[in-house]
C-alpha cells in the first residue's frame, strides 16, 4: 500500500465561525472503500441534507505534505 484515502465532509454555513464545518470520517486503504463509506454516510442525518459535501483525498504514505512553517496572525490584522 503506497497511499491512503481520507474521507471528509465539508459543509458551508455562514452562521458558523469561519463559515465552514469540516468532518473527518476516516482513513481507508482504497478509494473504493472510502467511496463505499461515503454511500453509507450520505444516508445519515445531516449528511443526507448536504450530499455534495463529500471529498475523498489521496495521500501518499511517507510523503511530507507541509514543508514550511507557519505564522499566527496578530489580533486586529
Amino acid at each position: 500500500m503506497n497511499a491512503v484515502y481520507l474521507l471528509w465532509h465539508i459543509h458551508y454555513d455562514e452562521d458558523l465561525d469561519g463559515g465552514e464545518d469540516r468532518k473527518f470520517l476516516g482513513v481507508y486503504s482504497s478509494r473504493e472503500t472510502a467511496y463505499e463509506r461515503q454511500l453509507i454516510s450520505v444516508t445519515l442525518p445531516g449528511f443526507r441534507d448536504h450530499p455534495d459535501g463529500f471529498l475523498i483525498v489521496e495521500h501518499e504514505l511517507g510523503k511530507t505534505e507541509w514543508l514550511a512553517g507557519f505564522a499566527t496572525p496578530i489580533c486586529g490584522e
